[in-house]
């Protein structure tokens, strides 16, 4: 892609996305993840109306009456984009690659947090960490994260995000707002899931193309393994093949699903025919 027509496309998106962000997202942003950069501050007696969840217990039991924390919002929040650049991103039969949404996705919310002063990071991961760009301000640094999702070249088709998520506890000490994007065709993080989970405010948003899910019967045909560029042939016509790929899909998504549950982070399931402003606003506000 020649330096003219990536310009043009980042300035696409852009435009279409900096309207979204302006417009809708952020003050839903801002109202969804303002007490994530909270700091404790004092307690004091309960007033009616406090929210119940800051209630301090230690306190309240040793005074026999009821103490909330208060809390002071830091000034800046700082927000991580974790986008999987595997082989399988690749993938699309629609209107447009998974890759081409989760670049719309991850430009929203970076102007989002823009527009609340907050600092944006991004890690590429693979099998490996691809690029990792540093949290920084303003509307050129959330330029350059575009331009490098949209024209970024991975070294490796794999994906392993149980590394992207160690890779992110030792760059980012300090509490951050984490967006991780892939399709989740990977298992066996739920363990560094947990960690990260506890000391971050953590989302994955699960991009997909509806015909992944099941392979429609067409014979014997010739496939290539997106991630190992395998070629093998299939027998599409036989029942028991379709099935196996079916539950193997089934599965990595339930994986996903409970995985995140489990560790206390949220998840947005994003079908790449389906509007992601609604996925996205509609998690804010059930969050908000």
């Amino acid at each position: 892609m020649d330096t003219k027509e990536l310009l043009k496309k980042v300035r696409k998106i852009e435009i279409k996305t900096r309207r979204l962000s302006d417009h809708i997202f952020g003050g839903e942003y801002h109202s969804t993840f303002k007490g994530r950069g909270m700091t404790f501050s004092e307690v004091r007696q309960y007033q009616f109306g406090d929210d119940v969840r800051n209630i301090d217990w230690n306190v309240t039991a040793r005074y026999n009456e009821p103490f909330v924390k208060v809390f002071e919002e830091e000034r800046e929040l700082t927000m991580m984009l974790m986008v999987d650049v595997s082989g399988s991103e690749l993938f699309g039969t629609v209107e447009q690659f998974k890759n081409e949404v989760v670049t719309e996705i991850a430009a929203t919310l970076a102007f989002s947090a823009t527009q609340n002063n907050d600092k944006i990071g991004l890690i590429l991961f693979s099998d490996q960490i691809e690029l990792y760009i540093p949290p920084k301000k303003g509307r050129s640094h959330v330029l350059r994260i575009i331009r490098e999702l949209i024209e970024f070249e991975p070294g490796s088709k794999k994906t392993n995000l149980t590394e992207a998520l160690k890779f992110l506890t030792n760059v980012m000490k300090k509490k951050a707002i984490v967006f991780v994007m892939s399709d989740f065709m990977v298992d066996d993080y739920e363990h560094t899931m947990k960690i990260v989970s506890g000391k971050h405010d953590v989302t994955g948003i699960r991009v997909y193309d509806k015909h992944e899910e099941a392979i429609p019967n067409l014979g014997v045909v010739q496939m290539e393994d997106e991630e190992t560029g395998e070629l093998m042939l299939v027998n599409t016509a036989s029942k028991r093949v379709r099935r196996h790929y079916e539950k193997y899909h089934r599965d990595k998504v339930n994986y996903f699903k409970e995985s995140f549950s489990r560790s206390g982070a949220g998840t947005i399931d994003c079908r790449v025919d389906e509007s992601y402003v609604k996925k996205l606003l509609g998690y804010f506000k059930q969050r908000g």
